[in-house]
């Protein structure tokens, strides 16, 4: 997708609420607003990889959003990260503010109010990524949102580059590498969250924390366990299952409903692929009825996942379609 928006009438309502709407689908639904009676050109690109999306931004000076009546109406469920590359950023979120220079990093939870100022004419990358693709706990996330974050040194220093390749290759990407790379993205922006925001020094204290991390890494790794339930999990962790809800309850989402979520996106991961069948991707990971795994791989993605299989076999088979001479 690609939107360029340029204007000498900043009252033109039309034009600038489609800027305003393709800004949204990058950071969650948001309200952008300008300078009165100046002169404003702006432009965006974005990719899908995986369930990663890929945003460059190039605009005039801008003030975006998100305030709490549109987490009401449109709950983000995402973590945003914004690379700066030219201009500035000035981020305020969970009673932070930081400013935003080129090469650094910084870090929004969708489902919180936050405001993006951008005084100077500015280029810049958004990643967007569904929190349980992320698997950060709320708490957590929330020590690092409108913080600076370090670039030259730790996951930061690996993260950067990574994404900047990323933004560049989004588009050439066939759908089965993208599923790998959004996963590989996310492991890696939550490897950063939780050094920026000190968890392993963190949950020497909270034991909580380090109990639900380990529970995490439990389910994950017994995806395809079609036995897999909050009475299993809990047994395994030496914990009753009233405890293993409240765990759950601190992010907002039940146990069933997170095993749930990690199974599909295994599921949609696998499904790029161009040899997976439907039933047995189902089975492998866990659906013991694949007409139950239809009807929820839909509700969640909006399509079916015979037609998602069939969407990307036909990316893929575009994409290495010969140009003509």
């Amino acid at each position: 997708m690609s939107v360029t928006v340029g204007r000498d009438d900043v009252a033109r309502h039309e034009e600038f609420a489609r800027w305003n709407e393709s800004v949204s689908r990058s950071l969650a639904p948001v309200i952008v607003t300008t300078a009165r009676g100046v002169p404003f050109q702006a432009s965006i690109t974005a990719d899908e990889v995986g369930v990663l999306r890929v945003s460059a931004i190039e605009a005039d000076p801008q003030r975006v959003v998100r305030p709490m009546r549109l987490i009401t109406r449109c709950p983000g469920e995402s973590v945003i990260v914004v690379q700066q590359l030219s201009g500035v950023t000035l981020a305020i979120q969970d009673g932070r503010e930081t400013r935003l220079e080129p090469g650094g990093l910084l870090v929004c939870d969708t489902d919180r109010p936050y405001v993006l100022d951008q005084p100077e004419r500015f280029r810049a990358l958004v990643f967007r990524l569904p929190r349980t693709a992320v698997g950060i706990r709320s708490d957590v996330l929330r020590r690092v949102t409108a913080s600076p974050i370090h670039t030259d040194c730790g996951v930061g220093a690996l993260l950067a580059p990574f994404l900047t390749r990323l933004a560049d290759s989004a588009s050439l990407l066939v759908p089965s590498v993208s599923e790998r790379l959004a996963g590989t993205t996310a492991d890696l922006l939550a490897a950063l969250i939780m050094e920026q925001a000190g968890t392993l020094a963190v949950d020497v204290r909270d034991g909580q924390g380090a109990l639900m991390h380990r529970i995490q890494r439990y389910i994950s790794s017994r995806l395809g366990d079609v036995d897999l339930s909050p009475e299993s999990v809990a047994a395994a962790n030496h914990i009753s299952v009233r405890y293993l809800h409240k765990l759950f309850e601190r992010d907002g989402i039940t146990v069933r409903r997170w095993i749930q979520q990690r199974r599909l996106e295994q599921c949609r991961r696998e499904l790029a692929g161009r040899d997976a069948l439907v039933s047995a991707v189902a089975q492998r990971w866990g659906f013991v009825n694949t007409s139950h795994f239809s009807r929820t791989f839909k509700a969640a993605y909006g399509v079916s996942p015979r037609d998602w299989k069939h969407q990307r076999a036909a990316a893929t088979a575009g994409q290495h379609q010969p140009t003509a001479a």
